[in-house]
């Protein structure tokens, strides 16, 4: 009789267009170390089939019915490690990884990281650079904030991710607003985040990205990307650089704050995205997510260093030291297309080939509506990936590739002051 494979559990697939390419990498090695793997995922499965073994559609969102899913599977299957990659769901992802004693990020690690507030309390304790800070729940706890901190001030939710939410206000009128901003855009995160907002003092610097391995308390860097934001005073990713050869990746005193951050907020193994300010104070670490970056990050990292970062995961997911070192030196970036104003869609173009054109994509159908912020976040139409030998050469690329991408689109009024903003249809873990 044939003993069944031990089982590697995946929470949540992701969009196709965002992590099918980690899919397939994390599929091939589970299968290259004689492992089966189950997704439970939150809706019925499609271009998903391929790669798992076996597929429970469940409502990930209702943490109960998530855990109760993942202990049938344990309960059958020989489950010996846990994956996800999907910010809402890394926590109930880590308390299971904790109830089966598999390797990976622990319930406090996550939640070191997951909650904004504890995050900068434990970094700024151990004496890391950070910013003045503080948590409020009412409009009036934020103006004292503000005034103690002094201005400018950066106002965001709790715990959110993609920049969503987050303002900068430069005195007390713009305050008032980005703490509405902040506090309505906290509605859709998790219920005890829901309704405060963080002051902070602004920081000065331009703003990188580490995606990393964390194995038995070391910290393993991969790869690391410059981000380019817009939309001031809100800070919307429109998009990121990765250079294999970037100095920063031998820089001792960044990667000494990125390892000192993790062995303080309890980071003992696992992957983590980290958002660092370089500032005139030195490294400054914005926050730490416990899984992959989004934004295809990954995917360019994979390009411009050749570590791939699907392996990297099933590897610190079944406790194994992972290979971190880079095979390639080359330059991949994406740039992400938004409308110039809020609109309905109703059509998007984007160029079949181009100089260093890696893909290019769609990103919405004909009828969504894109609101920039506050009345939305993430309103992407499209985006193009591009590699070159270098940083420079890689930026001409995806600036005259970006050009070539055409919106047709009818504008839209904007939202009343109050009204819940909106992300694009199709954006969450919603594909056909």
């Amino acid at each position: 009789m044939n003993t069944p494979n031990d089982v590697l559990l995946a929470i949540g697939s992701g969009l196709e267009l965002y992590r099918e390419y980690l899919v397939e990498s994390v599929a091939a090695r589970a299968r290259s170390r004689g492992l089966d793997l189950v997704l439970i995922n939150n809706i019925e499965p499609t271009w998903q089939h391929p790669y798992f073994d076996e597929i429970v559609v469940a409502n990930l969102f209702d943490h109960q019915i998530l855990a109760a899913e993942a202990r049938k599977v344990a309960a059958r299957r020989h489950v010996v490690g846990v994956l996800c990659w999907d910010e809402p769901l890394v926590q109930p992802a880590a308390d299971m990884a904790d109830e089966f004693g598999v390797p990976g990020l622990t319930a406090i690690g996550v939640r070191g990281c997951r909650d904004k507030n504890r995050t900068r309390a434990v970094l700024t304790a151990t004496g890391l650079v950070q910013p003045r800070f503080e948590l409020t729940s009412t409009l009036e706890q934020a103006r004292a904030a503000a005034e103690r901190i002094g201005y400018p001030v950066v106002v965001k939710p709790q715990a959110l991710g993609a920049s969503m939410g987050v303002v900068k206000a430069a005195d007390r009128d713009e305050l008032d607003a980005a703490f509405a901003t902040a506090t309505g855009a906290s509605t859709i995160g998790d219920e005890p985040f829901r309704g405060t907002a963080i002051v902070e003092e602004f920081a000065v610097g331009p703003e990188i990205s580490i995606d990393a391995a964390v194995y038995k308390g070391e910290y393993l860097p991969m790869f690391l990307a410059r981000k380019r934001t817009g939309m001031e005073p809100y800070f919307e990713e429109v998009g990121h650089m990765v250079d294999g050869a970037d100095p920063l990746l031998g820089d001792e005193t960044l990667l000494d704050t990125l390892a000192r951050a993790h062995r303080e907020l309890g980071v003992d193994n696992g992957i983590t995205h980290t958002e660092v300010r370089l500032t005139a104070r030195g490294p400054l670490i914005i926050e730490v997510n416990g899984r992959l970056g989004g934004d295809l990050i990954p995917f360019l990292g994979k390009i411009a260093t050749g570590i791939d970062p699907g392996e990297v995961l099933v590897d610190v997911a079944t406790g194994h030291r992972p290979a971190t070192t880079a095979l390639r030196r080359a330059a991949a970036g994406i740039r992400f297309g938004y409308p110039e104003q809020d609109c309905v869609v109703r059509s998007v173009t984007v160029p079949e080939h181009a100089p260093g054109l890696v893909t290019a994509a769609v990103m919405v159908e004909p009828g969504a509506e894109l609101r920039l912020p506050p009345g939305g976040y993430i309103a992407r139409h499209s985006f193009v990936v591009c590699e070159a030998s270098d940083a420079p050469r890689c930026a001409e690329l995806l600036k005259a590739a970006a050009a070539s991408v055409e919106l047709v689109g009818e504008p839209l009024e904007p939202l009343a002051p109050g009204s819940t903003f909106t992300l694009p249809a199709g954006l969450l873990d919603a594909d056909k």
